[in-house]
C-alpha cells in the first residue's frame, strides 16, 4: 500500500439536494476551500444563496469530466448524488488521488473500487449519514456496554432492534412526507429484506408485508424491516457466544402508514417499471414539500440481553428531531455526520482504506459526543 495521501484541505461537494444542510456550512468554517458542484453554476449559486454560504464556498457546474479535472491530490469529494453514481465518483477520485465520502450503503460496485483506493492511500468513507450512520454509532455504543455488563465470553441471547424514518412533524392524511427521491422510496420499498427472528433468517419479498406495531416512548409507531440485517452482526461485532432472537434494521412510518398507503402497495405488487415511475412522478406532484413543511427525524436503536447465568442488560438510544426554518431534520442528521466523518479526512484520522462511519464504540462514542454538541441530539437509556 501506497504512504496515505495528506489531504489538501480542499473539500468538493457534489450535489445540493434534500439532504444538503449545515454540514455544508461546518465544513466552510473548517476546510481551506470548499466547492459546491451543482446542475449548473447558477443553480450551484443559488443553493449557496439560500444557505448563507455566498462568498464561503464556490459554486460549479456539474459533470463527471468538469469534477475529475478539477481535483488534485488530496482533495476530498463528498457524493450526495444517487447511490449509483458514487462508483463513478470514486474511480475518478483513484485516478487523481483524492479521498471519497458519502452518506450511502457501500453497494458492490464501490466496494470493487476500495482496494485501488486503498493501495493509493485513499480513504473512502460510507454510511456516514443518518441510516445509515448514526445507527451505527449508537448500535456499537449499545453493543460495548452490553459486553461490559454482560461479558462477551458468556453465552446469552439478544434482541437488536434499529429503526429509523423521516416522517412529518404534523400527521397528515398520506402519513408521510418525501425527504428524498419518490422513485427512491418506492424501489426501496420493492426490494426483499432479509432478517433474524426467533432466532431464523426470514425473508420478505414485499417488506411492507411485514409491517408491525412499534412502541417508541409510548408513542406508536408502524415499521418494516429493509434490505439485509444480516451482515450487520458481524459490523456491530455480537460476540459469537451471543445467539441472536431477533435482528433487525429497518424503516419507521407513522401510525396508519399501512392504510394509507394500500393503492401505492397495489401498484408496487404489479412491478410494472414503466407504471412505477410514472407513480413515483404522481406522488411527489400530488404531495409536494412547501417551505411550511417541518419534518420529524426519529432513530430507536435497542439492544436486549439475557446472560445464561441470569443476568440482564438492556439500553436504547433514541434521536427524536424536528426541522426547522433553517433546515429540515433529515438534512441536519444526514449532513452534519457526514462533515463529522470529512473533518476526520482532513485532519488525518481517518485510515486509508474503507470507513462505515465510526467502526469501533470508542470512536462513535466521540462522534456522538461532537454530534451533540452539533444540534443532533439524543438520549441513551440503559436498565437491567
Amino acid at each position: 500500500m501506497s504512504d496515505p495521501v495528506p489531504a489538501s484541505g480542499t473539500v468538493h461537494w457534489v450535489g445540493a439536494g434534500l439532504s444538503t444542510g449545515s454540514g455544508l456550512a461546518r465544513l466552510c468554517e473548517t476546510a481551506e476551500r470548499v466547492r459546491l458542484w451543482h446542475r449548473t453554476e447558477d443553480r450551484a449559486a443559488e443553493a449557496l444563496a439560500r444557505r448563507g454560504l455566498t462568498g464561503r464556498a464556490e459554486p460549479r457546474a456539474y459533470t463527471p469530466a468538469a469534477l475529475a479535472a478539477d481535483l488534485a491530490p488530496g482533495d476530498v469529494v463528498v457524493s450526495m448524488l444517487p447511490a449509483p453514481e458514487h462508483a463513478g465518483l470514486l474511480a475518478a477520485c483513484v485516478a487523481r488521488r483524492a479521498h471519497f465520502a458519502c452518506s450511502s450503503y457501500v453497494s458492490d460496485a464501490v466496494l470493487e473500487r476500495v482496494p485501488a483506493a486503498t493501495g493509493a492511500g485513499l480513504v473512502v468513507l460510507t454510511e456516514a449519514g443518518l441510516d445509515p450512520g448514526i445507527d451505527h454509532l449508537f448500535a456499537h455504543c449499545l453493543v460495548s456496554r452490553a459486553r461490559e455488563a454482560i461479558g462477551a465470553g458468556t453465552a446469552a441471547s439478544y434482541s437488536l432492534t434499529s429503526y429509523c424514518g423521516g416522517v412529518p412533524a404534523e400527521p397528515n392524511d398520506f402519513k408521510y412526507r418525501f425527504s428524498w427521491a419518490p422513485a427512491g422510496v418506492l424501489n426501496a420499498l420493492r426490494s426483499p429484506a432479509r432478517y433474524l427472528e426467533d432466532g431464523a433468517e426470514t425473508t420478505v419479498d414485499r417488506p411492507w408485508e411485514a409491517t408491525r406495531r412499534h412502541l417508541v416512548e409510548g408513542e406508536v409507531f408502524e415499521v418494516y424491516p429493509n434490505r439485509d440485517s444480516v451482515p450487520f452482526v458481524a459490523q456491530y461485532a455480537l460476540p459469537a457466544e451471543w445467539k441472536p432472537r431477533t435482528f433487525v434494521r429497518g424503516t419507521l412510518r407513522l401510525e396508519g402508514w399501512l392504510r394509507a398507503w394500500e393503492p401505492v402497495f397495489e401498484e408496487l405488487g404489479r412491478g410494472d417499471d414503466e407504471r412505477i415511475a410514472a407513480l413515483a412522478q404522481e406522488l411527489a406532484d400530488r404531495h409536494p414539500t412547501t417551505d411550511a413543511d417541518r419534518d420529524r427525524v426519529v432513530l430507536a436503536v435497542s439492544l436486549d440481553v439475557r446472560g445464561a447465568n441470569g443476568a440482564t442488560w438492556s439500553g436504547g438510544y433514541l434521536l427524536d428531531l424536528v426541522g426547522d426554518e433553517e433546515e429540515s431534520a433529515m438534512a441536519r442528521c444526514v449532513s452534519r455526520p457526514l462533515a463529522l466523518g470529512v473533518r476526520r479526512i482532513l485532519d488525518g484520522s481517518l485510515p486509508p482504506g474503507l470507513s462505515r462511519a465510526a467502526e469501533t464504540a470508542a470512536l462513535s462514542d466521540e462522534w456522538l459526543r461532537e454530534l451533540a454538541l452539533e444540534g443532533v441530539e439524543f438520549t441513551l437509556r440503559v436498565s437491567r
